[in-house]
């Protein structure tokens, strides 16, 4: 087998976390939870991450990937109701309650923030942990932010020549 000496790959295993492993006393504990329910809200995925001494980040990952493999090995028959997929279960409305606390920056973290997202958009995840040290908030929060602002940047790239087109037909009006 021919070694991959490409220095994209070098940089992708070198930003990356490592595999969160859980121990089978860890698995039983998360596997109960997901059985009783599959979208945990914030509160109780900080009991279990407290319970099976890891990151709430890791609980929410673990739980992301379960559903994942829970629907693709458990999928349903299309149902030709269309009608219930709009009804909310009870389930769901208290799961939407139960969510995180909208994280607010200060201006100093915001331009620290912004600093480092001109200097790189994608950040590693060493570049994250340290970034959330620094300005003293989780490495999950860092990263929704680096994905949120990554998304913002892409909707004003696509507004700008829009609004160019607009200011041009409306100075040809003008004269």
């Amino acid at each position: 087998m021919a070694e991959d000496n490409s220095p994209y790959k070098a940089v992708a295993t070198k930003c990356r976390r490592s595999r969160t492993k859980f121990t089978e006393e860890q698995l039983k504990i998360l596997i109960n939870a997901f059985n009783k329910k599959p979208y945990p809200g914030y509160a109780a995925k900080q009991r279990l991450a407290l319970e099976v001494n890891t990151e709430e980040s890791r609980i929410q990952i673990w739980f992301q990937n379960r559903r994942a493999r829970h629907r693709f090995l458990k999928r349903p028959e299309k149902n030709l109701d269309l009608r219930q997929d709009r009804v909310y279960p009870e389930e769901n409305i208290q799961g939407m309650r139960d969510r995180r606390c909208r994280t607010s920056y200060t201006s100093s973290q915001l331009q620290t923030l912004m600093n480092a997202f001109m200097e790189n958009p994608y950040p590693g995840i060493d570049s994250r942990e340290q970034l959330a040290e620094d300005i003293g908030v989780p490495e999950s929060r860092v990263q929704i932010w680096f994905q949120n602002r990554r998304s913002r940047l892409r909707i004003q790239k696509k507004r700008e020549p829009e609004e160019a087109s607009a200011q041009r037909q409306n100075q040809g009006q003008d004269l």
